[in-house]
């Protein structure tokens, strides 16, 4: 992109997360803490982690066990302990934490209001800026599972060959902290 594209573009993101995070500060949630059960809400049983909510975040483990446990007080989430080892955490939503994540927004009746080729145009936009902002700082892609390297279809079904275990339809569209670009 051309600088002077840049220069154009730059100001229309930080305008456009700025509309974002003014509408996050409803349902007595804070941006953080809406973007932690947003993540969550999308993320696999295996990405629920607090240090994988940290990661997908690019906030500190600090940070993020302070915003889970805001929304475990609120009744969003909710803490389960690993059968093989208890010190292991990770998060489920509540039907109330889907019914908060769920509400439309703004952004959301704008979104529903672009064309198939202008919305399909945008995803593809966004999601290269956001791979190459990821690529440039080391971080993990969090990508959906059905794109990842390691999802397989077979005649028995979905399959993940890292974790190796059987996936549903809807799991494989849901993010996961192992995802790597097939």
């Amino acid at each position: 992109m051309k600088n002077d594209s840049r220069s154009r573009v730059r100001p229309l993101l930080d305008r456009l997360q700025r509309l974002i995070a003014s509408e996050d500060w409803a349902d007595d949630l804070n941006p953080a803490q809406r973007s932690a059960l947003g993540y969550l809400v999308r993320a696999n049983r295996f990405s629920r982690s607090p240090s994988q909510v940290a990661d997908y975040l690019c906030t500190t483990r600090g940070t993020a066990s302070q915003t889970l446990k805001a929304l475990e007080k609120k009744g969003l989430i909710e803490r389960s302990a690993s059968d093989g080892d208890k010190r292991t955490i990770s998060y489920d939503v509540t039907q109330a934490g889907f019914g908060v994540a769920g509400r439309m927004d703004a952004l959301d009746n704008a979104l529903e209001r672009l064309d198939t080729e202008s919305g399909a145009a945008l995803e593809n936009t966004l999601s290269e800026l956001i791979r190459l902002q990821l690529a440039a700082r080391g971080f993990r892609s969090f990508g959906l599972c059905r794109t990842c390297k390691y999802h397989r279809t077979a005649e028995a079904g979905l399959y993940c060959t890292l974790l190796q275990v059987d996936l549903t339809a809807e799991q494989a569209n849901e993010l996961c902290h192992e995802h790597a670009a097939a």
